[in-house]
């Protein structure tokens, strides 16, 4: 049966993907790209020449021509309609549809487009549903790339494996609803990124986030409770934190980019410091400040083909706790997403979803890349790469677990959870959680890419079985 699905995504990107795309049948052959200058490439003259934001990456002119070498040229609109037929070893199946819409204008911008509107509707088979609408602009304001998102989640049955680490002890034994609660968030954002010299960009931005959590109530569901509710009812997840909240939040930062495309990159440095300041008077239910530090860097061992790649990052709260429901999320600006929960496919592949939590966190990705064939098919850019892969996070401070220790010594307020208390109190030190794995990857057109990836963690107490993705893009 999986073999049916893979063999049906492909099918889709090939056949539907671009049949409204329009394209030169001609190969580039002299053409210099410079983002750098802000200004479309090339010589000739169909559009007026307009102030364009530089995007997260910078294609220098001595680099374009082999960056694209050999490509058709994609030009105007190019519609990229799909089904949507993945697998997340923590969701499940995801069925949907989204839509890609690509504007490379003249085709002098391309492979990077001059703007891009995506769409998705889906759905997992473990209860999860994803709706997302994003739009992102390099040409809107002079000077300034523009991205802006609407997205809602909901999760009936979202991860929920305590805090701290191996500090919260996982029984595989135990039905897995005890390790579920119910969440929903609907989340809105516009970023502005610009750029101040060289490689160097700020960003600036603003987020909203409504929360909405509660306990996992499936119905073949038999144990007495929940951690969710354990919690709760120790006061670990203060009463008026347990349905939910609001985060309001003002977010601004700095990034070095020196990456030669944007969307696989081969060479260059992608280094970030931003901050988020979410104050009660901007609606936030629970003031907080948060910090992000990221280091991505690619290392070309031959050119484009093979090239070695890793990212660091270290990240946490400022003062007191936050609410628990924005612990599980890394922090982005500009295009894209926060990635929810520190395990899977978006963090640390080969962990179960959510698995660290806590209020600082560092985590890290190692990935050799090589993309071992390219060819054209019906006017279509393609090529396939293999990845291997070895990650690892952990928890650098824990989320305040006082409010347990007295299960130690006196009787539960609820008996029926007796049983349980001993089996998540009786954690081990927290340590790195590390795991490792390889994948496959089909990326069409530079910007569309299909990954295929295992991952296996090192430890039972992250995830007892291995874990199969299949998910779009690289993972930095």
């Amino acid at each position: 049966m999986k073999r049916f699905y893979i063999i049906l995504l492909i099918a889709g990107i090939l056949f539907p993907a671009l049949l409204h795309s329009q394209t030169i049948d001609t190969l580039r052959t002299g053409r210099i790209q410079d983002t750098l200058r802000t200004t479309p490439y090339g010589e000739k003259k169909p559009e007026p020449l307009v102030l364009v934001a530089p995007p997260d990456t910078t294609v220098k002119s001595s680099e374009a021509n082999e960056l694209a070498k050999g490509d058709i040229i994609k030009t105007g609109l190019s519609f990229g309609p799909l089904p949507i037929i993945a697998f997340d070893n923590d969701k499940g199946l995801q069925y949907g549809a989204l839509l890609n819409i690509y504007n490379f204008g003249d085709g002098s911008w391309y492979p990077i487009p001059k703007s891009q509107w995506y769409f998705e509707i889906s759905r997992f088979t473990k209860g999860s549903q994803l709706y997302t609408i994003s739009y992102d602009n390099r040409t809107l304001i002079p000077g300034v790339r523009l991205s802006s998102a609407l997205q809602m989640t909901r999760d009936k049955a979202l991860d929920f494996y305590g805090f701290n680490g191996y500090e919260s002890f996982y029984d595989s034994s135990l039905e897995t609803g005890f390790y579920r609660m119910d969440r929903r968030v609907i989340t809105f954002k516009v970023d502005f990124t610009g750029l101040l010299k060289g490689n160097l960009y700020w960003k600036a931005g603003y987020h909203f986030s409504h929360f909405k959590t509660g306990a996992f109530e499936g119905e073949n569901y038999t144990l007495p409770t929940t951690l969710f509710e354990v919690y709760k009812n120790r006061g670990v997840i203060p009463e008026e934190q347990a349905d939910g909240g609001i985060s309001s939040a003002i977010r601004v930062g700095l990034m070095y980019d020196s990456r030669d495309f944007e969307a696989a990159p081969s060479k260059g440095i992608w280094a970030e410091a931003n901050l988020v300041y979410a104050p009660k008077f901007l609606g936030t239910s629970v003031g907080y400040t948060k910090y992000n530090l990221m280091f991505r860097h690619y290392v070309p061992i031959a050119k484009d083909k093979l090239v070695f790649a890793f990212r660091l990052n270290y990240q946490g709260f400022l003062g007191k706790d936050p609410a628990f429901y924005v612990l599980p999320y890394d922090i982005y600006l500009g295009p894209g997403y926060d990635k929810e929960g520190f395990g899977g496919y978006r963090t640390v592949r080969g962990l179960m979803r959510g698995r660290i939590q806590g209020t600082r966190i560092g985590y890290f990705n190692t990935e050799l890349r090589w993309r071992f064939v390219s060819f054209q098919l019906w006017k279509q850019n393609i090529a396939f790469a293999l990845s291997g892969f070895f990650d690892g996070a952990r928890v650098f401070k824990g989320f305040d677990l006082s409010a347990l220790e007295p299960v130690i010594y006196d009787a539960p307020q609820n008996p029926d959870e007796t049983q349980f208390y001993f089996r998540y109190l009786s954690g081990k030190k927290e340590r790195f959680h590390l795991s490792a794995g390889g994948g496959i990857r089909f990326i069409m057109n530079r910007n569309f890419i299909v990954a295929f990836e295992y991952g296996k963690a090192f430890d039972a107490q992250d995830n007892s079985k291995g874990a199969f993705y299949i998910n779009t893009g690289f993972l930095f």
